[in-house]
């Protein structure tokens, strides 16, 4: 069974698709999914979520989008959000200035104070970075988090590999399949499927060929076909590896160096 490792069912393009979407992943091959909050709310969201279904967990945090306002409040939620029994990750977490760099202050802010979250509570974290490569390999370098997994990963193959010798796994998802991905597929191409995460980031990022649709979990099958015909490896073989691998990451274990 497929271990989806970041979607976000909470959004509102699911209203009135989402129980259906959620209660037929298992007879789809999707065995665990990972609701992953933006904010306070879609946080909690995730969190009812993973109460309503067995097969959901839930990581909580506050984007990099959603930092211009955060307040000590929204921190203080989010670690009590953390310590419910199925929330597995802080995340989204991190930095993104590709719209704006007038708030790049605020986002290191709030990112480097849920680092110090995560690694008080010892939680694995959910890294967002977009065109912040350097600012956020330093700050997690510089934080005692030494677990967690880069979504959406889009950085360099020897970034790539500095991050996986630091404990962190590689968050791989419909990107792959385009066909201007050649940066990204010679990362999977060159690091162990041991290293590798499947993700879809549902309803963003839909893989082909899909591409430009609502995109769900079911999805994730085109993504395993693809990190197959890279990595000339079977399809089984890279849904039970990065079952494993999700498993070992989001155990609760302690995650402070």
């Amino acid at each position: 069974m497929i271990f989806e490792t970041h979607a976000h069912y909470d959004d509102e393009r699911f209203d009135g698709t989402r129980e259906e979407i959620l209660s037929s992943l298992p007879s789809n091959g999707v065995g665990t999914v990972i609701n992953v909050g933006s904010d306070v709310p879609s946080s909690e969201f995730s969190i009812e979520l993973a109460e309503k279904y067995s097969y959901v967990y839930a990581a909580v945090g506050v984007h990099p989008h959603a930092a211009e306002n955060m307040t000590e409040a929204d921190l203080e939620r989010i670690r009590i959000l953390s310590r419910h029994e199925k929330a597995v990750a802080i995340g989204e977490i991190g930095l993104d200035y590709y719209y704006d760099l007038d708030f790049k202050d605020i986002q290191q802010y709030w990112f480097t104070r849920q680092l110090e979250l995560a690694a008080e509570e010892n939680l694995p974290i959910i890294i967002h970075s977009r065109d912040a490569a350097k600012d956020t390999f330093d700050l997690i370098s510089n934080s005692r988090v030494r677990s967690g997994v880069i979504h959406a990963y889009s950085g360099s193959l020897e970034m790539a590999k500095d991050y996986i010798n630091m404990g962190f796994y590689i968050g791989v998802g419909g990107v792959v399949t385009f066909k201007n991905a050649k940066k990204l597929i010679e990362v999977v191409k060159n690091i162990p499927i041991e290293s590798i995460l499947l993700e879809t980031d549902s309803p963003y990022l839909s893989p082909e060929p899909v591409r430009g649709t609502c995109n769900n979990s079911q999805n994730i099958k085109y993504i395993v076909q693809k990190i197959s015909e890279i990595k000339q490896i079977s399809p089984d073989f890279i849904v039970e590896t990065t079952r494993k691998n999700a498993e070992r990451l989001f155990d609760k274990k302690k995650v402070v160096a």
